[in-house]
């Protein structure tokens, strides 16, 4: 079993098992997966000997705003909405992350709080990569290792970039 057995993380969702078995399904999706677009089947397969996989049933809280955590997930099935709390501590709804796509990139590489809360729009199959699994990957299968981290480097700068943009667009409209 991995190590992701901490039921204060995943306590709602149901384990399913190691993501071996999904590892066709989730290279069907690479097109959609900005992550996992450069990766072939073999190296897809490998990355799943490394993953572990959860049912979430629609409207069960993934990830919260605030709380630790030290894993990404790539979803396979489902939908899952992403919300930040606003100054008034309201939640607003500012993604919604469909198959292929991943979340929570960020407190995986730097341990730091979650950034928002992820909720489960409706019935989703979700594969979890741990910081302790992605070490294990770098130490046991250096190549792969290497180019995980390239690509999640290069998606964390995508996401900048665009999040600067808009920033920019938003200085830009406001009055002085």
């Amino acid at each position: 079993m991995n190590e992701i057995t901490d039921q204060g993380r995943l306590q709602n969702l149901e384990p399913v098992g190691d993501a071996t078995q999904y590892a066709v399904q989730i290279h069907g999706l690479i097109t959609y997966s900005p992550l996992f677009e450069n990766f072939n089947l073999s190296e897809i397969r490998l990355l799943a000997r490394f993953m572990q996989v959860y049912r979430a049933q629609a409207g069960v809280e993934i990830i919260r705003e605030g709380e630790a955590g030290d894993f990404m997930m790539v979803l396979i099935e489902g939908s899952v909405e992403v919300f930040k709390q606003d100054r008034w501590n309201s939640p607003r709804l500012i993604a919604v992350i469909d198959p292929g796509k991943t979340v929570g990139e960020m407190s995986m590489i730097d341990g730091e709080p979650r950034f928002a809360t992820c909720v489960a729009a409706e019935p989703c199959l979700i594969a979890v990569l741990s910081r302790e699994s992605l070490a294990r990957i770098i130490l046991e299968q250096p190549i792969l290792g290497a180019k995980i981290l390239m690509e999640l480097v290069l998606l964390l700068s995508q996401r900048l970039r665009q999040t600067s943009a808009k920033l920019v667009s938003f200085m830009d409209k406001e009055p002085e």
